[in-house]
Formats: C-alpha cells, sequence, structure tokens
C-alpha cells in the first residue's frame, strides 16, 4: 500500500510538527485508518495490530495483547474522540467552563493512542539484533556504541514512575538521538521530537507475562521484540527521506 507522508498524516491525524512518524509499509496500513465523523469534527479509530495476537509468544501473550488492544487501546481511542466532540461543542456554543479539563483530556488520550500505535510498530516477531545504516550510525555518533544506547534505554524505561514509556527519538533542532522517559502518555517529553521506537511500562502492558518484574519485560522488549527496521524507516522519513 503506497501512501505518501501527507496522506499518512492526513488519514490517521498524528503528526510531530513537519515529521512524519511513519515508516514501512506495515506501518502506513496500520496507520492510514480513514477518519470517521464525530460530530462537527474529524475522530480516530484503532487500526488493527500489523500481526496476530498470538504472533509475539512466548515472549508477550496472546490475552496480554488482545486486552491491551482491544481494551486499553480502544479505551483511549474513545476518549480522544471524546474529547474532540466535547471542546467542539465548547467552541460553538460558548461554553468554556470545562475546557481546562477537556484539553487535558484530549493531551492524556491522544498521547495515548499515538504511543499505542508506535508501540505495536516497535515490536515484530522477528525482531531483536542490532539496527543498521543511518540509524546505525548516529547511534553510534550519539551514545557511543549500539550497547550504550540499550543500557541507557533500558535503564531509563525500567526507572519511568509510576506509568509510562520508554521512547527512542530524533530531536531536530539538535539533529541527534535522545532517550526520553514519558510519564502517563503525556508528561516529561521533548517537544517537536520524533518518537522512533517506543516501550509500553504501564503494567497491563506485560502484567500477565512478567507480574511485576518490568525489568524483566524491558529487557526482553530489547533482546526480542524490537522492530529496528521500522525505527529506521521513521528515522529516514524524519531526515527527509
Amino acid at each position: 500500500m503506497e501512501i505518501t507522508r501527507r496522506e499518512a498524516l492526513k488519514h490517521a491525524g498524528l503528526a510531530a510538527g513537519a515529521f512524519s512518524l511513519f515508516g514501512c509499509s506495515t506501518v502506513q496500513q496500520a496507520m492510514a485508518a480513514p477518519a470517521v465523523a464525530v460530530g462537527n469534527a474529524k475522530g480516530y479509530e484503532l487500526p488493527p495490530l500489523p500481526y496476530d495476537y498470538d504472533a509475539l509468544e512466548p515472549h508477550l501473550d496472546e490475552r496480554t495483547m488482545n486486552l491491551h488492544h482491544q481494551r486499553h487501546h480502544a479505551g483511549y481511542v474513545r476518549g480522544l474522540n471524546g474529547s474532540l466532540e466535547k471542546l467542539d461543542a465548547a467552541a460553538r456554543s460558548g461554553d468554556m467552563s470545562h475546557v481546562s479539563a477537556l484539553t487535558k483530556a484530549l493531551a492524556f488520550h491522544g498521547s495515548g493512542h499515538l504511543y499505542h500505535v508506535l508501540f505495536w510498530q516497535s515490536m515484530s516477531p522477528d525482531g531483536g539484533g542490532e539496527p543498521d545504516g543511518a540509524l546505525a550510525e548516529m547511534i553510534e555518533r550519539d551514545f557511543g556504541s549500539f550497547q550504550g544506547l540499550k543500557t541507557l534505554f533500558a535503564t531509563v524505561t525500567k526507572q519511568v514512575q509510576a506509568s509510562g514509556w520508554g521512547v527512542l527519538a530524533y530531536e531536530p533542532l539538535g539533529d541527534r538521538l535522545v532517550v526520553l522517559g514519558p510519564e502517563k502518555h503525556e508528561n516529561v517529553f521533548f517537544a517537536g521530537a520524533v518518537p522512533l521506537l517506543v516501550c509500553d511500562v504501564w503494567e497491563h502492558a506485560y502484567y500477565l507475562s512478567y507480574q511485576n518484574d518490568r525489568g524483566a519485560f524491558v529487557d526482553t522488549f530489547m533482546d526480542e521484540l524490537a522492530n529496528w527496521p521500522t525505527a529506521a524507516a521513521r528515522l529516514e522519513l524524519a531526515l527527509g527521506g
């Protein structure tokens, strides 16, 4: 399925500044679900996973993947659409009494939807290993080695307070890679940075397989699941490729 970055942004409604977050064709397919009408504003749909629910076993079990996608991710999509609908109503009616809470909800649910779409694409049944090409070169430049990045990413992700994410991102102002540990979905992130690889460390992402051992899940994510080809494709697009 060939679509341009402009088309992908239009259909998915997800962007970071002028940089696309989308990579190879599987990413485009998963994120190109057409927008649906919600009131007088465009809403969002839950995209399918790029693989079967049991495809990541034994590293992530089928029940976890199904519940995570169909209930948790779907809940953020509903919350995002609901926030947009209510903000649209406020703008048209002039009633601003709840807009502060609504904008916070929009940031929370919208960021949750975005990160989940990227999380599914950040894993692969054939994941793990090491990146190559431009991504590998930038990792070497910015972190000294792939092992340096791997250790930093794992440490930051394991130490995220409460619920959050581990994120490898491209920061365009400095033309460099950064590792971030956003809390919840919308807090502690470098504005304008383009996520390349994300790891969900809310407990519902791994609890049935790893109980409360976040560290074991993060290590497995890096060793067995990380989808480096898609991360490299996102970097190429962010660089204007």
